[in-house]
């Protein structure tokens, strides 16, 4: 072999190698991802001096091989890109460009744990930690190019010879070092293959074999993809998850390159609504599991997949970099978001509602944390309600003697806001004073007001109560409902929103201008009877005994008493538990209203009555009926969550004692 040229690569210091080595071990394996990438770009800029008219021999099919000989212990990637020449590998390969080497040098040594690789343009010299000796043999495209062999053992001694390659192109021949043997087994290196360079354009093959997929679904036009391809892609990406609700495909070249697929999983109980999902890819070469960086915080939980150029990588790529153009790609992403949501809602919104118990919480969360994304997608925010419209009967249509016609069903139980306040205006008329003689009649006004929920099965009494008078009741009972309803009285000052458990409205409420009888024996109506009943039994005079009677079709199924806690209180109390991370306790202070039209507070008061009327002293009628009215309290402090353990166990013994009481009599 002739000796064309010895020498020392050119870096200010013979210690960088040992620091790659050391700096670099926990991400040893990128070393095949950068090699490979080479290998494209290679094959790459091939294409680029044809078009440009300076090379005209037959390109060919794009390939790269990896290869391995167990016995040699060595690993070869091998590409018939553009190759280089004698020049090119002196300025390419032994040029290390640093600078302020020394001062890096200085720096990372004192603390070696540092990935250094990421800050510096080393790609190709990532061989080294896991080569003892790394060999090249290139033959550039260029007529009458003399075939090139560079070796280097690690150090900075290098040496160039004439090679025996004949092929157009470059093959890199590892020798591999005793602890890095595990990239001589075929199975890692196509683990590997999968994972980083499963979607480069070019064929890569392991001792014969295509090991990568090569077509990248985010790069192809949307036009040209089914629905059944981008579920496929998704199953390939996640392959132990449930299809995904829906997705958006991006696509833009200005003012930034960008391209990717997002979708909106179905949401599970353990997702981390604060780590990313989304992968990252630089020119289809994969980069990270997760970029934080680039996707909205609301959106994170977003899969799929993002591929961009101008996302500012360290060298290595093997991190972001945060800046404007970051900041840009961000905004982009979420208006595309937007866009693509108000595109199902309008299309079909029988899909969008299907999917929103899980579409809510990437929405509702978008118009917590970005003004411009609320602007986009205010109009679409759509909210479980009781409200179900009647149905429709189409026109008949007769065709021979039958009758051909169905009727439709009722619209999906979800409706605006716009749509609630619209519907339920004349429900909240305010009164009108009389005109003054002379005058005309003033307009009705409407009180802009909404009554919502928050858990459908333990506020079921209040739900039924509202709805029974003709009155529409919202669901908001996500985890992130508790903020948003605080968000949404600032979006909308003139609205006043009332959970079913805050208050009673007055339309609830039976007016009786009739003056109750006054009874002789106690002298007290029959409220203040109630009301005295409870007062004692209960004996807690942080509570407020309350009667009113309650409207309903059916006097029986409406709840006989109901625990009140105003909106003020119930959120002032949410809000400091939250601060001091602790569970909220229910407050002492509260309103108990005793429902004087149920058919057991009427016997109630009757058995009471009866009590005083047979006897001077403690009736056996006074012990029931005090087990029962703390029984009626326990059974509305549940409907509000208000019991905690010990008061349950009281609950369970009190419970049986009325039983046994009854069975008694």
């Amino acid at each position: 072999m002739t000796v064309l040229e010895q020498g020392n690569i050119t870096i200010h210091t013979e210690n960088i190698f040992p620091i790659i080595k050391k700096s670099l071990y926990t991400d040893h394996e990128i070393f095949l991802r950068e090699l490979i990438s080479n290998a494209v770009d290679a094959i790459g800029k091939l294409k680029m001096v044809s078009f440009a008219g300076e090379f005209s021999g037959e390109i060919g099919e794009p390939a790269i091989g990896i290869s391995i000989d167990k016995e040699k212990k060595t690993l070869s990637i091998s590409d018939n890109g553009i190759g280089m020449s004698v020049d090119e590998v002196k300025k390419y390969i032994n040029q290390v460009a640093f600078s302020s080497a020394e001062e890096f040098i200085e720096k990372y040594q004192k603390n070696s744990d540092q990935q250094i690789i990421g800050h510096f343009g080393l790609g190709f010299y990532s061989s080294f930690m896991v080569a003892s000796l790394v060999e090249i043999d290139t033959l550039s495209c260029r007529d009458g190019s003399t075939p090139v062999h560079w070796s280097c053992d690690g150090s900075p001694s290098f040496e160039i010879s004439e090679s025996s390659r004949t092929e157009r192109g470059t093959m890199i021949t590892m020798t591999l070092q005793d602890e890095e043997v595990e990239y001589l087994e075929p199975a890692r290196i196509k683990q590997l293959v999968k994972t980083y360079c499963d979607f480069m354009p070019v064929a890569i093959s392991l001792d014969g074999e295509v090991i990568n997929k090569q077509k990248a679904p985010w790069k192809e036009s949307p036009q040209n993809l089914t629905k059944e391809d981008y579920l496929e892609f998704y199953r390939y990406l996640y392959p132990f998850e449930e299809d995904p609700l829906l997705w958006v495909h991006l696509n833009t070249d200005y003012p930034f390159a960008l391209n990717g697929i997002l979708y909106f999983p179905k949401l599970r109980p353990d997702l981390d609504l604060t780590k990313g999902q989304a992968k990252l890819f630089c020119n289809q070469v994969f980069v990270s599991d997760r970029c934080d960086e680039v996707i909205p915080k609301f959106l994170l939980p977003l899969r799929g997949v993002i591929d961009s150029t101008d996302i500012p990588l360290n060298v290595s790529r093997s991190a972001l970099t945060s800046d404007r153009t970051v900041r840009r790609i961000s905004d982009y992403i979420s208006k595309k978001v937007g866009d693509r949501l108000k595109e199902l809602y309008h299309d079909d919104r029988a899909a969008y509602t299907k999917g929103w118990e899980d579409l809510s919480t990437f929405i509702k969360f978008g118009c917590l944390n970005d003004d411009k994304f609320k602007k986009q997608i205010e109009d679409i925010i759509i909210y479980r309600t009781t409200f179900v419209s009647p149905v429709v009967m189409p026109e008949v249509v007769t065709e021979g003697e039958e009758d051909a016609w169905k009727p439709t069903q009722p619209s999906l139980p979800y409706t605006t806001l716009t749509e609630y306040l619209e519907r339920n205006k004349e429900r909240h008329v305010k009164a009108v004073s009389e005109p003054a003689e002379g005058e005309a009649a003033s307009e009705p006004t409407y009180e802009q007001r909404v009554f919502y929920a928050t858990d459908e099965a333990s506020q079921s009494p209040y739900i039924q109560l509202h709805k029974s008078q003709g009155l529409e009741v919202l669901f908001l009972d996500s985890f992130i409902d508790t903020h948003f309803v605080s968000f949404l009285e600032q979006e909308h000052s003139d609205v006043k929103f009332s959970r079913v458990d805050a208050e009673l409205d007055s339309s609830l409420i039976k007016s009786d201008d009739t003056p109750e009888i006054i009874d002789p024996t106690t002298n007290k109506t029959r409220s203040e009877q109630i009301q005295a009943i409870f007062t004692t039994a209960i004996n807690q005079p942080k509570v407020t005994i309350r009667t009113e009677s309650l409207k309903g079709d059916n006097a029986q199924s409406t709840p006989p008493a109901m625990v009140l806690l105003p909106e003020s209180t119930r959120r002032m109390r949410d809000m400091m538990a939250m601060m001091q991370q602790q569970v909220a306790e229910f407050p002492a202070d509260h309103v108990l209203v005793v429902n004087t039209a149920h058919p057991l507070i009427q016997n109630l008061a009757n058995l009471d009555r009866g009590s005083i009327v047979q006897s001077e002293g403690t009736s056996p009628n006074q012990d029931l009926v005090n087990l029962v009215c703390q029984h009626i309290y326990d059974l509305a402090l549940m409907a509000q969550k208000g019991v905690n353990a010990d008061g349950m166990n009281t609950f369970v013994e009190r419970s049986n004692q009325v039983l046994t009481k009854l069975t008694e009599r």
